[in-house]
């Protein structure tokens, strides 16, 4: 192994950029390259203690707790070093990426040389926090939808019609309806009938279709609504059936749900998919996974996971297809100049992100050096990670808010002169910028990029300037609220007149609550946890701050089930709902949190003078 190479890659890393000379000379002439296969084992949680220090050179990790994957260390990146400190067993295991991966073991004499110096300690310190706060993320967008009540999943009305009705009729009804099945009912008795009854007794049979459909109806199999899925799943295969029929107490029908609603409920959660995607042997394999997060969503909301728990789960799917296609094209281009950053941007980095929602995203590479080769490297993997996004079914910010854009693609350095000159020079194009890159999240890379941008962020509080442009900049976007209150609809493509949710409803309120975070040096990301974090401090009063919790949820739940709607007639999901098409009850909770919204920020003008 050449030391001196070994001594500058690690010089170009976090703690190693720290150590002199003499000290990285040191740490390299200690260390030995390992090569292990794709998915090899490093670390087993629970296990042998470590016994060095392993630093990515090629390829990459992931950390793994309780077989789910909670982190991937990308080049450049450090693990083994809590347990190699205290000698305790492993608290995750490690595993190469689906791709080979070579690490640089550190001996445990020079790993202590560096970890104990003012530098190191607050790598450990730093690294520990982070693998605390991505656990927790990941175990909270993870949940296990096999336990659930069979009475959560259903997602439609059951389909019913006439024993007398002709075959060809009923067959033309569960088609219109996009429906596998319908019941008759025959007094207190139910029968069924399916698709597959149709192909073996009607199509197979030569059955005339015009026969009443009582000629092939069979009785459906019942099932209580609290009946667990995983039970369901195994009483439907003991009675040889294909469908379920879910029925309250009082012999009511509540839906209808089939062998692939139940059978595919485990390939389908988002443990399942989440697997497949960070696997995928290739980019055409990640685009077969990436297809059924429309299942996963349907999924979701049949098993009545609140909103907020959608947009984490679906954040942490968007988050694994970034991570392979990162992998995938470090693979193919080779591996990293200099050390970098992933940076997911806007709904991914609040962990909002819904099906309508864009791809916006960016990247920070280490300042120094050739720094137009450096571009031209990343420039090559922001485009190929966005367009397999695009070709996931994720499309790209109208705004072209993506790693690809130079815009969006700079030196670590450049970086934070554009933070600080937004806040310096808040024109409206530094306005827009900060808008977008002021929700970040770092999702990938070796580049600790966050505190130096977090620091400036910390500062907004000081501009006056900035934060009066801001927070007009926040009420940009007005609720489509007219004349008392009367919901205001505008031409949605062809379909007529309609709301647009998300311009209308969700971004004024993430932007009041943007405003509110930034202005008190709040740097957390989620709308509903800026709305806590400023209510707690008393910026905001209580009852403003949780009407605009509860208004972000409606519009959120409305835009989700609008969302679903689409899907189910085979439309890709979109964000403009007709509000004929929407209940009393809610159309009027829907004109309530616009009045809300539209309220907070008539109260901007009484916290910072909106006049310019």
């Amino acid at each position: 192994m050449d030391t001196a190479a070994t001594g500058a890659f690690l010089a170009r890393h976090v703690p190693f950029d720290a150590l002199s000379s003499d000290e990285l000379a040191h740490v390299a002439a200690n260390a030995r390259e390992e090569h292990y296969a794709g998915a090899a084992i490093i670390l087993v949680e629970d296990g042998t203690p470590a016994e060095h220090l392993f630093v990515v050179r090629d390829g990459s990790v992931e950390l793994v707790h309780q077989g789910e994957v909670v982190d991937v260390l990308y080049s450049g990146e450090s693990f083994g070093h809590p347990s190699l400190l205290t000698g305790l067993a492993p608290a995750f295991t490690v595993r190469a990426g689906a791709d080979p991966a070579t690490l640089l073991l550190i001996t445990r004499e020079a790993a202590l040389s560096v970890l104990g110096n003012p530098a190191g300690a607050g790598y450990v310190a730093a690294t520990l926090r982070e693998l605390l706060v991505r656990t927790g993320h990941v175990v909270h967008a993870l949940p296990e939808l096999g336990t659930t009540p069979v009475g959560e999943l259903i997602a439609r009305p059951p389909l019913f019609c006439a024993g007398s009705v002709p075959i060809r009729d009923a067959a033309r009804l569960m088609t219109d309806r996009h429906a596998s099945a319908i019941l008759v009912r025959d007094g207190v008795e139910l029968f069924i009938l399916t698709d597959a009854m149709l192909r073996a007794k009607v199509v197979a049979a030569g059955l005339d279709a015009e026969s009443p459909v009582t000629s092939i109806l069979e009785p459906a199999l019942e099932i209580p609504p609290d009946r667990m899925a995983v039970d369901a799943v195994v009483e439907m295969l003991d009675a040889g059936a294909d469908h379920l029929v879910v029925v309250d107490p009082a012999r009511r029908v509540l839906g209808i749900l089939s062998a692939a609603d139940l059978a595919g409920l485990e390939t389908r959660s988002p443990f399942a998919i989440r697997h497949a995607l960070l696997r995928a042997e290739d980019e055409d394999e990640l685009v077969r996974a990436a297809a059924k997060l429309r299942p996963l969503f349907l999924a979701l909301l049949g098993a009545n996971v609140a909103p907020a728990g959608v947009g984490r789960i679906l954040s942490l799917q968007i988050d694994s297809i970034s991570q392979r296609l990162i992998d995938l094209t470090i693979a193919r281009i080779g591996a990293p100049p200099v050390p970098w950053a992933w940076l997911t941007l806007g709904s991914v980095a609040r962990r909002e992100f819904t099906l309508g929602s864009d791809q916006e995203n960016a990247i920070a590479y280490a300042s120094g050096g050739d720094e137009q080769a450096s571009d031209r490297y990343f420039a090559a993997l922001g485009a190929a990670v966005t367009r397999g996004l695009i070709r996931c079914g994720v499309h790209p910010d109208p705004n072209e808010v993506v790693a690809g854009n130079p815009l969006w693609r700079m030196s670590e350095a450049r970086w934070v002169r554009v933070f600080r000159e937004c806040l310096e020079s808040p024109d409206r194009s530094h306005l827009i910028r900060a808008n977008v890159a002021f929700d970040f999240r770092h999702a990938a890379g070796a580049l600790n990029v966050v505190p130096p941008l977090v620091a400036v962020l910390r500062e907004a509080k000081r501009y006056p300037d900035f934060l009066r442009r801001f927070a007009r900049a926040a009420t940009d976007f007005k609720p489509p609220l007219g004349f008392r209150g009367a919901l205001v609809t505008s031409a949605a493509d062809t379909r007529g007149r309609g709301l647009d949710l998300k311009v209308g409803g969700t971004i004024p309120i993430t932007n009041l609550a943007r405003f509110y975070a930034l202005s008190n040096g709040i740097t957390i990301s989620s709308t509903v946890e800026r709305l806590l974090a400023v209510e707690e401090m008393g910026v905001l009063d209580t009852e403003t701050a949780s009407a605009l919790r509860e208004a972000f949820e409606i519009v959120t739940r409305i835009r989700l089930a609008h969302h679903a709607e689409r899907i189910d007639a085979g439309l890709p999901p979109d964000n403009i709902v007709e509000p004929d098409t929407l209940s009393p009850l809610t159309r009027t909770q829907l004109r309530e949190a616009f009045r809300v919204v539209a309220h907070a920020q008539k109260r901007l003008s009484v916290y910072v003078p909106l006049g310019l």
